[in-house]
């Protein structure tokens, strides 16, 4: 669906963005696209729209260059940004004007989730919060049914049962033939939604691995005092001490928040137990 290879990224007199980047995202799959402010998610998500163009290197989405911005593969593409700007009318008129650029838009599942985020097609967008605006915006995306869904912060500007509201929407937008990427730096937000997950620090990427890896290789939960020499990360949380071990047998639930702190802390750490996981399971 998408691939990228080697891919930089730099604004002109500025730090580089993008260091060498090379990902693949697949269909039927929900990635979480995680990292600190600044750390290149937003500029990531833009060259794979076709909005931004690399430095260095190619992004291929449905096997073309996204910086050709060929209708055939931007008709397959939707992108529900961090910043954007809404017109002055009313949900329904800006329905009827965007949807012919998406084949696939259902005007049903666009006024079905309009309801479900209990707002009225009527309702004029300028009179809307920011939160409102969102939901406007995250509704139109998943009617749209392209193949790639973006959605760069989504949970920014929701109140707490709406993040709820999201995740249920979107655990139920998914299917075999989509593929979703979710950027956050949010990262309890995404919490039993994604099933793979990246993460970007110091430009480059430190964690590319699907969550049933993870799970399988790295054990989360309270101290054993009895295996202290297994401890790869521990911080304090509000009920004691949290701690990540290499796997011994039992799986457990995984701590998103836990992961990142653990990657950015220790990132050789983590990828040295993950990698040895990974080759030995080949071996």
């Amino acid at each position: 669906m998408v691939e990228i290879n080697n891919l930089q990224f730099h604004y002109p007199k500025s730090r580089t963005i993008l260091d060498n980047v090379s990902l693949d995202f697949t269909p039927g799959n929900i990635y979480g696209l995680f990292g600190k402010n600044g750390e290149g998610k937003s500029t990531l998500m833009k060259i794979i729209a076709g909005l931004l163009f690399p430095t260095a290197g190619n992004c291929y989405v449905l096997n073309e260059i996204t910086s050709k911005r060929k209708v055939k593969s931007l008709k397959d593409i939707f992108i529900v940004s961090e910043d954007f700007e809404l017109p002055s009318i009313k949900i329904s008129t800006y329905e009827k004007i965007n949807a012919p650029f998406y084949p696939k838009f259902s005007k049903n599942q666009f006024y079905d989730l309009i309801k479900e985020f209990k707002l009225s097609p009527d309702q004029k967008i300028s009179t809307l919060s920011f939160g409102q605006k969102k939901k406007v915006f995250i509704a139109f995306g998943i009617a749209t049914n392209t193949k790639l869904l973006l959605m760069d912060e989504p949970t920014n500007g929701l109140d707490i049962p709406s993040k709820s509201q999201f995740r249920k929407i979107m655990a139920s937008a998914v299917d075999q033939g989509k593929c979703i990427i979710i950027s956050t730096h949010q990262v309890r937000d995404l919490h039993s939604l994604i099933n793979h997950v990246i993460i970007l620090d110091q430009s480059k990427v430190v964690i590319d691995k699907p969550l049933s890896f993870i799970s399988e290789h790295l054990w989360f939960g309270k101290p054993k005092h009895h295996d202290q020499d297994a401890v790869i990360y521990s911080e304090m949380t509000f009920g004691g001490k949290a701690v990540l071990y290499k796997q011994d047998k039992d799986e457990t639930d995984i701590d998103l928040e836990l992961l990142f702190n653990a990657v950015l802390s220790e990132p050789e750490q983590i990828n040295n137990a993950l990698n040895t996981a990974y080759h030995g399971a080949r071996i």
